[in-house]
């Protein structure tokens, strides 16, 4: 039996910006994924709540100009504990200029507004 998919989706520190990661998280949930929406968390907790539900991806969705700083943090404290596989996705407003330096640091994909919901569908499918 193959396993589902688990998601955690978080908005990145303070971000106000709500709707595009509930609008996910439910295109996630319908595709048949688990998804843990955990709404506004700093990097560490993030990272705390993807290795206690053993999660296999970690959604992060910003408006609010911290991706270079909170995002590839994330990704370092789950490095931290050990969890290589655990892979990190970003959603939101991302210059071009910064998507080169966030895959460095080990973000996996940037989806941007407007990305199609059955590209992230497909996207998250084709990384298990």
């Amino acid at each position: 039996m193959k396993k589902n998919i688990r998601v955690v989706i978080a908005r990145l520190g303070m971000d106000a910006h709500w709707r595009g990661s509930i609008v996910v998280a439910h295109a996630l949930r319908d595709a048949g994924m688990e998804v843990i929406y955990v709404g506004n968390q700093m990097p560490e907790d993030i990272a705390e709540t993807a290795v206690q539900e053993y999660a296999d991806v970690v959604g992060l969705s910003t408006l609010s100009g911290n991706h270079m700083l909170l995002a590839p943090e994330v990704v370092r404290h789950l490095r931290a504990r050990g969890m290589k596989q655990i892979i990190v996705v970003l959603g939101g407003t991302i210059p071009p200029d910064d998507i080169p330096k966030l895959k460095k640091a080990g973000i996996v994909e940037i989806f941007g507004p407007g990305t199609p919901l059955e590209k992230i569908i497909s996207f998250l499918s084709g990384s298990q």
